[in-house]
């Protein structure tokens, strides 16, 4: 079996390397693989196992020129199967590509942003199968009028095992200029609207009244990165937030973290929420989209309503103030993660969707 893999990502976010696993999983199991991704990215920088990497131009949904390339590619490659993993063009003009070249078609949705019925009656009649990496994302389609018959719910996985050492606390706080009592909460997202740090920045002033030792650091990169920093110093937050950045170091540090925010009004199941409970972190997060597949409320953490500033905040003020759940929350996560979201799965039910497909 030989699969196109087209990742339009240009940074290695948690779908792009989902994307790295599922490649390595296949090339274990004898499948012959080719991955297409823009020119430039830490994508093509990676170079997985057992994959051949075709760095290519790729501008994003104005990018009609996308069509033409991955068509070409797909003529010259002759793969029985492509797969499609993420928005930025890659999905609509790559669907048109496989069906212009007469190749089977399988679409990943990783995002729960809402689709018109007609967008999907349309666009999803390019693609032979829908692989969402959340039952909640596979709601949403279900909703909008595509057939159960044709989207599957294959979770994403995390590789737990860079996770599972014990973090150095004296390390960790000497990395991030944290004073050695200080309680630490952290949030690793995209800077970006939907992923709320906003509401944490709102329940922030109150918390520290209750809890001065309280930081947060706040991992990763975006274009609300200036509009946050000023939302921070406007409220006098500076001493009790710090900005990251991304960090390609992050399995070594995230497990020193006292809990994981994720006040995110929308989300597709969330893979930072999985490396925390593999590191045995507890989390706080929001009752939307797949994160509440990702995190059980009252087992591995506690969920709130999406953009209800007074619930995150009494959620992160429990947590705050009692260790031992703190503790238990955090040994149940990584129980949890071992138990049911390896990677091995993931792969296996990639493979079984492909399977599938080429057998109509």
């Amino acid at each position: 079996m030989k699969i196109l893999h087209v990742e339009a990502g240009k940074h290695l976010y948690g779908g792009a390397r989902q994307v790295l696993y599922i490649v390595e999983g296949l090339a274990a199991r004898g499948v012959t693989n080719l991955l297409a991704c823009p020119a430039g990215s830490e994508m093509a920088r990676q170079q997985p196992a057992g994959t051949r990497v075709v760095a290519m131009k790729m501008g994003g949904d104005g990018d009609i020129g996308m069509v033409t390339r991955l068509a070409s590619l797909i003529r010259a490659e002759k793969p029985d199967l492509v797969h499609l993993h993420s928005r930025r063009g890659a999905d609509t003009w790559g669907g048109l590509a496989a069906r212009l070249a007469g190749v089977p078609c399988v679409l990943s949705r990783r995002v729960d942003n809402p689709e018109s019925r007609l967008a999907v009656a349309l666009k999803y009649r390019l693609y032979d199968h829908v692989i969402t990496i959340s039952e909640g994302i596979r709601q949403v389609l279900l909703s909008e009028g595509l057939a159960p018959a044709k989207v599957s719910c294959v979770r994403s996985a995390v590789d737990a095992t860079p996770y599972l050492a014990p973090v150095d606390r004296a390390a960790f706080c000497a990395e991030f200029g944290l004073p050695a009592d200080a309680q630490v909460a952290g949030v690793v997202a995209q800077l970006i609207p939907r992923k709320g740090h906003r509401y944490l920045l709102a329940a922030l002033p109150a918390l520290l009244a209750r809890h001065p030792a309280l930081k947060v650091l706040i991992f990763g990169q975006g274009p609300l990165e200036a509009e946050l920093r000023a939302e921070v110093d406007a409220a006098g937050l500076a001493g009790a937030v710090r900005f990251t950045g991304f960090r390609h170091d992050l399995p070594r540090w995230l497990g020193g973290l006292d809990m994981l925010i994720h006040p995110a009004d929308m989300e597709g199941l969330g893979v930072s929420l999985l490396q925390a409970s593999a590191a045995a972190v507890p989390i706080v997060t929001s009752r939307a989209g797949g994160l509440p597949e990702a995190v059980q409320d009252g087992v591995t953490g506690i969920l709130c309503p999406p953009g209800d500033v007074a619930a995150l905040g009494a959620a992160i003020d429990r947590l705050a103030g009692d260790a031992a759940l703190r503790a238990r929350f955090g040994a149940a996560g990584r129980a949890r993660i071992l138990a049911e979201f390896s990677i091995d799965a993931m792969v296996d039910g990639n493979l079984r969707v492909y399977r599938q497909v080429l057998g109509r």
